[in-house]
């Protein structure tokens, strides 16, 4: 079988692999959902996450120890990760074959030939590991902008399933929204349509795992190579080349992708792969300035703090960016998360969103809670995200833990926010209509939102009595609709006694509860006030977790009049509600 065929296969049965593990995040008891899989097997064998966290942390996340595989075999065989395995390289890989397939042979020469530019790729990774190693105090990881691993799984995730899947609804029971999927299609769409114009463009020149890697291959064991120092310079073994890295003169060992097209192209049979020398010579150096090295590394290094000059992590923290429940203090997250979206992805509520640019360029397409979107808001029996986590960002937790029973009694829950009324906004509060949605739809027990009754006298409902029994008022100049007031929220209070229910009415009468009946008939001429019960909603802020419930299931549309804010978060001290004692 030729080497080729068999990188195929490889390609094809990674990457199908990939999109079975995006399909099975999903919570559930059929074999396809979440089980056993190991959805984040390709996140833990990329060693520039590994490596980041690294940087941020300085300790080792437990399963991101299978990125030592890919660094072992980088040594070992060179960068066959990013020509065999890697699902965003193959996506590439296809699409510049589609674009090119039958383009004649000098164009492909042009196509694949080596650029200067492909150095960027080098100092995009020197920019990351900057920010993620100096200084310590302000270190942040965001690799995973760029990243082609969280980059696939986060477009896969977030874009591409909930879009297949729509017409479908194989996969989630109900459609799959996300807040800012257009960045997100923006940049997957960018790096794969930038292969009709080279092939592996993002590969090339922009993909920062590709340069860690290339640097790694430098020392590879075995090699693509020429058997003999020179051939009849045909040039076709550069054709089809994946990685432009010149195999018809002195091969650039740091970007060969193993594709093994030259070994195949070449009419001579003088390509081969092997633990000796290129006989024509090789270039094992990445093609870096001085000068580039120096610009990047000191670019990243100022980048975090100018980052947080605006202080998001002090006092002049988000208040709406309300993270999953077990999520590490601000700075530690930052430390950790890649922006995958497996949290996202699994949340069964759709409760957990990308967060978008306007929370700032650090916090872009890492998770936090929109309760407005989805079918309810966090689940009080769901501990999903944190198992899934990559990097322990969101820490994996327990339901004893999250709901404070058991061991964790004396801690009590996590608070991921607190609920607050907008009394503008609140129909029992502004426009005298009755309402307790919130209440109700409180999930614990004794509940964090609680009532206090109160009377208020309708618009234009102020009336003489014309006539009494026990039971019955009849108003002076009414004209009252059919039973408009029979609900069981109208009352009516005569002269400033307490409200009596009415369970029917007239044009121009009302009929009042017989158990609540007057013990004296009014007298003509008495006042009477048609009144509305209303149960004005207070939120328990010693209670409320911000599970966003309530402000889910507010049926006041737009800005909910309910909303939950991260103050009072357990993660943060710093934005408590009350004293400590």
């Amino acid at each position: 079988m030729k080497i080729v065929l068999v990188r195929q296969i490889s390609q094809c049965f990674f990457f199908l692999m990939f999109g079975w593990f995006c399909v099975v995040s999903t919570l559930g008891d059929k074999f396809w959902q979440l089980r056993a899989w190991p959805v984040n097997w390709f996140l833990q064998l990329d060693p520039l996450a590994a490596l980041a966290t690294i940087l941020t942390t300085h300790t080792l996340y437990g399963p991101l120890l299978w990125a030592l595989a890919t660094v072992i075999l980088t040594i070992v065989f060179g960068r066959f990760f990013c020509g065999w395995v890697c699902p965003f390289g193959s996506i590439h890989h296809f699409v510049g074959y589609l674009a090119n397939r039958k383009s004649p042979t000098s164009q492909n020469l042009r196509l694949n030939k080596y650029r200067k530019a492909q150095s960027i790729k080098y100092f995009v990774l020197v920019f990351f590991l900057a920010m993620a190693a100096f200084p310590s105090i302000a270190a942040t990881l965001q690799t995973g902008l760029l990243d082609p691993i969280p980059l696939v799984t986060r477009s896969f995730n977030l874009l591409l399933l909930p879009i297949l899947d729509r017409p479908l609804t194989l996969v989630s029971v109900t459609d799959r929204f996300y807040e800012g999927a257009w960045l997100i299609f923006a940049v997957f769409a960018t790096a794969v349509l930038l292969n009709l114009v080279i092939p592996r463009f993002f590969c090339r020149f922009i993909c920062p795992l590709g340069a860690l890697l290339a640097i790694l291959g430098r020392f590879a064991i075995w090699q693509i190579g020429k058997t003999q120092p020179r051939c009849s310079d045909c040039g076709l073994c550069q054709t089809h080349c994946q990685g432009a890295c010149e195999p018809a003169a002195a091969i650039r060992s740091s970007e060969c992708l193993l594709c093994f097209n030259c070994r195949q192209d070449c009419p001579d049979q003088l390509i081969a792969y092997q633990t000796t020398p290129s006989l024509a010579g090789r270039i094992t150096d990445p093609d870096i300035s001085r000068r580039g090295f120096v610009l990047s590394l000191l670019t990243g290094i100022f980048a975090t703090p100018a980052l947080r000059l605006a202080n998001k992590l002090g006092p002049n923290y988000q208040p709406t960016l309300i993270r999953p429940p077990g999520a590490l203090p601000e700075e530690q997250f930052l430390k950790r998360c890649i922006k995958c979206g497996q949290c996202i992805r699994v949340c069964p509520t759709n409760v957990i969103q990308p967060a978008g640019i306007d929370k700032g360029l650090e916090c872009l397409w890492t998770p936090a809670l929109n309760n407005r979107i989805g079918s309810s808001a966090c689940q009080l029996n769901c501990v999903a995200c944190g198992q899934v986590c990559p990097t322990a960002a969101i820490r994996p937790i327990t339901l004893a833990e999250k709901l404070g029973n058991g061991p964790f009694t004396t801690a009590g829950p996590i608070k991921l926010g607190t609920a607050f009324i907008d009394q503008n906004r609140c129909l029992p509060w502004a426009m005298d209509k009755p309402c307790i949605v919130c209440q109700e739809n409180c999930p614990l027990s004794p509940k964090a939102i609680y009532t206090r009754e109160y009377f208020s006298t309708i618009r234009d409902a102020v009336f003489t009595v014309k006539k009494a029994t026990q039971t019955t008022l009849q108003a002076a100049k009414a004209n009252f609709s059919l039973d408009k007031f029979a609900t069981g929220d109208y009352y009516c209070a005569v002269d400033g006694s307490s409200p009596k229910k009415i369970i029917a009415n007239t044009q121009d009468s009302i009929e009042i509860s017989h158990d609540q009946r007057f013990r004296e008939i009014p007298a003509a001429g008495s006042k009477m006030e048609i009144q509305i019960r209303l149960q004005r909603p207070f939120i328990d802020i010693e209670k409320c977790i911000g599970c966003g419930i309530c402000e889910h299931e507010c049926p006041v549309s737009g800005r909910k009049a309910v909303a939950v804010s991260a103050e009072g978060e357990t993660r943060s001290a710093e934005s408590r509600l009350l004293l400590q004692s």
